[in-house]
């Protein structure tokens, strides 16, 4: 059963691909900060490199957040550096990308296909492991960075701030609602 908001995200290893480098990690390597899991269908697509190039695009805002983004597809950590070292669009990405070619994080996070391939799907999970943001669209709707960093920002808010939340539209120094109370001000 995939995890839910609110609830604790298991531990899971796999391989990257990084800097010209492979290697394995896990997901207990980012405890401590925020994590965005990025799912993908696959490298060589269409879609696809529009959004890693406007993740890439961003890295260094999630960065500021306090945010390590993990693009994951279920190709090889192989033809993710075949893809970087052909693709102007990919060779932008600084952030880790996984392989998840056992389909071990697709299926943990509901978003393996019966094809082999994930749905888009968009993970944030907060210092702790607990999963507090998640998003899963058509194949053909691309998403958008800055939205998700909209989402981190207030996401860390929240976590930071316990009694207020985060209105529609918020964004850091934007007023936020105390539940149960009329607008607490800009903080």
């Amino acid at each position: 059963m995939p995890p839910r908001v609110g609830e604790k995200v298991g531990d899971f290893t796999f391989d990257i691909y990084h800097k010209g480098d492979d290697s394995k990690t896990s997901l207990a390597n980012y405890k401590g900060k925020w994590l965005i899991l990025f799912f993908y269908p696959a490298d060589f697509t269409f879609v696809c490199p529009t959004e890693l190039e406007d993740m890439a695009n961003h890295y260094e805002q999630f960065k500021k957040e306090g945010a390590e983004v993990i693009s994951v597809s279920t190709d090889t950590v192989f033809v993710h550096k075949a893809w970087h070292d052909t693709s102007d669009s990919i060779k932008k990405i600084e952030f880790p990308m996984a392989a998840d070619t056992d389909h071990k994080l697709s299926t943990a996070f509901g978003v393996l296909r019966e094809s082999g391939l994930s749905d888009r799907g968009s993970f944030i999970i907060d210092p702790e492991g607990t999963l507090q943001v998640m998003e899963v669209t058509a194949e053909g709707v691309g998403r958008n960075a800055a939205e998700l960093l909209r989402k981190l920002q207030a996401a860390r808010f929240v976590h930071e701030h316990g009694n207020n939340v985060c209105p529609a539209n918020w964004k850091p120094g934007g007023e936020t609602l105390e539940p149960g109370m009329d607008l607490v001000g800009k903080i």
